[in-house]
């Protein structure tokens, strides 16, 4: 079978309804943001090394997290754990704007080669610590969160939540399960959905 967007798009469409989210699956070239070695099954439906001990999450998972983020595209996003920046850069077709904060500085930069080589503009990388998120440019109407938060969701991030925003992550309570918070009237409220499996979120201490 031939390897590509459209096998990839057949294995997503049982999945994922957003149809905004299955066309950005297809445009974003995903063999731009996998080390060169692994182009030929840039395309299949698994998680890939990127080096530096992390990966680049199945693309079932980022579609399905892009999906319960419900962007119209008009929103500022934060994205943090840029990873090889394949997330930011769907979220960059999907969303106005989106901050992408990674706390480590050579894949940060190889992100930006890989969105540079992607013709994505309107992503703003930022080298720091994710847990923290970036108070500088919020409050932000969606955050997507890329690595499994132990116990709960950091604070801060949910502190940089818009009224109606809605946050999506991996949190790890005995085992991991994406989790979409939502800021109302009456605080942040927490919804729990599928298992998934995540590279533990990074922060810096002091």
């Amino acid at each position: 079978m031939k390897r590509g967007p459209d096998r990839l798009l057949s294995t997503l469409r049982s999945h994922v309804s957003d149809q905004r989210v299955l066309e950005a699956m297809r445009a974003v070239p995903r063999d731009l943001f996998v080390p060169p070695e692994l182009a030929a099954e840039a395309w299949d439906n698994a998680p890939l090394p990127i080096g530096a001990g992390q990966t680049i999450s199945q693309p079932l998972v980022v579609a399905r997290m892009c999906e319960m983020l419900e962007l119209t595209g008009a929103e500022t996003v934060l994205d943090v754990g840029t990873g090889s920046g394949y997330h930011a850069a769907l979220l960059a077709r999907l969303a106005r704007h989106v901050y992408s904060i990674e706390v480590r500085k050579s894949l940060s930069r190889q992100a930006a080669v890989n969105l540079r080589a992607a013709g994505v503009a309107n992503v703003t990388l930022v080298v720091g610590d994710g847990s923290r998120g970036l108070l500088e440019h919020a409050p932000y109407e969606a955050i997507n969160i890329a690595a499994a938060a132990g116990g709960a969701i950091p604070p801060a991030l949910c502190d940089q939540l818009a009224p109606g925003g809605r946050l999506v992550a991996p949190v790890e309570n005995g085992e991991q399960r994406l989790v979409v918070a939502r800021r109302t009237e009456a605080g942040v409220s927490v919804t729990e959905f599928e298992r998934v499996r995540f590279v533990p979120l990074v922060s810096r201490r002091g």
